[in-house]
């Protein structure tokens, strides 16, 4: 299949127990011919290597290798799963010819294949375009069912640019909303941690027209929790399923430096992890991604730890 590559076993490596007790001693490996429906909890893990977005967008180049990196951090930790609870490591879906709208559209067949064969979709990335594919593969999967899908997002940034003179990595829920508004339905998006710094009065006019509901960045924290909590709730109320994910230029650059567009005003780790909690609480959580890893500029692999912990909390706690 051209635009994919199976997974690579090698890159799943870590202290040996015999036992278990890591996550590279857990994970299996399929190629998407090698699905079938599943009568267990499943978790399918896709690379989404695509950096076209975000050189289309002006960012840092270097989000192509973050899944793999992702994938290495993640191997190395322990595994409390369930034993009848199965990680496939499903490979990476490329740009062929650097044709993110290729990417893209590999994506949307590879969300609906994994939700067609009961498996909880975890994405990494890879640019933020990623989302558009994603959420295509959500609408293909549930259409029939006339379900409502809502989408949180923890980021800086709307990514609601007008893709009038072509898409990137800042336009992917501009397409979506316009997608809803060519099929008459609704377009429920929520963006946590935006910034004032990281958007221009356009795009939150943009925001405001299309009704997006949001909490800026400064009201993003623990102290607030409370407050933070209903308004998460209340857009849980509004839809029947809902896809998360997350930027990790949202983030403080204390915590992740690999990113494609860092910042030292972002979010801390915390209130993400309770929000997180909220929804998978909700029974709403269907799909996850995690966007613009960019291990060359990370510190430590700081950056791949921090994803890989999110993708570990959602695991163990769904």
């Amino acid at each position: 299949m051209q635009g994919y590559s199976p997974p690579n076993p090698l890159l799943w490596t870590g202290r040996k127990s015999e036992a278990g007790l890591y996550l590279h001693e857990k994970v299996d490996f399929k190629t998407f011919g090698d699905l079938v429906p599943e009568e267990i909890t499943a978790f399918g893990l896709l690379g989404y290597c695509c950096e076209e977005g975000v050189k289309r967008n002006l960012g840092r180049i270097g989000a192509i290798d973050g899944p793999d990196e992702i994938r290495k951090a993640l191997a190395k930790l322990p595994n409390h799963l369930p034993k009848e609870t199965t990680l496939v490591d499903l490979g990476n879906i490329h740009c062929p010819n650097d044709t993110m709208e290729a990417a893209q559209h590999q994506l949307t067949q590879a969300i609906t294949g994994l939700l067609r064969a009961n498996m909880f979709p975890l994405v990494l990335g890879g640019g933020h375009d990623m989302a558009y594919g994603h959420y295509r593969g959500l609408k293909n999967h549930f259409s029939s069912q006339n379900k409502i899908i809502g989408i949180l997002n923890f980021d800086a940034h709307f990514d609601l640019r007008n893709n009038a003179n072509g898409n990137n990595s800042g336009t992917p829920f501009y397409q979506i909303a316009q997608d809803c508004k060519d099929d008459e339905i609704p377009f429920h998006y929520m963006c946590l941690g935006i910034r004032k710094d990281a958007n221009t009065k356009v795009l939150f006019q943009t925001a405001t027209d299309l009704g997006v509901r949001y909490i800026e960045n400064e009201r993003l924290n623990l102290h607030l929790l409370k407050t933070v909590k209903k308004e998460v709730e209340n857009f849980i109320e509004t839809v029947d399923y809902i896809y998360t994910t997350i930027d990790l230029d949202g983030f403080s650059s204390a915590y992740a430096p690999g990113v494609s567009a860092a910042s030292p005003m972002g979010f801390s780790p915390d209130i993400v992890l309770k929000i997180l909690s909220i929804l998978i609480a909700s029974k709403k959580l269907i799909s996850l991604d995690i966007a613009e890893m960019n291990p060359v500029y990370d510190i430590d692999n700081q950056t791949a730890k921090l994803a890989a912990s999110l993708l570990h909390f959602v695991m163990h706690l769904r």
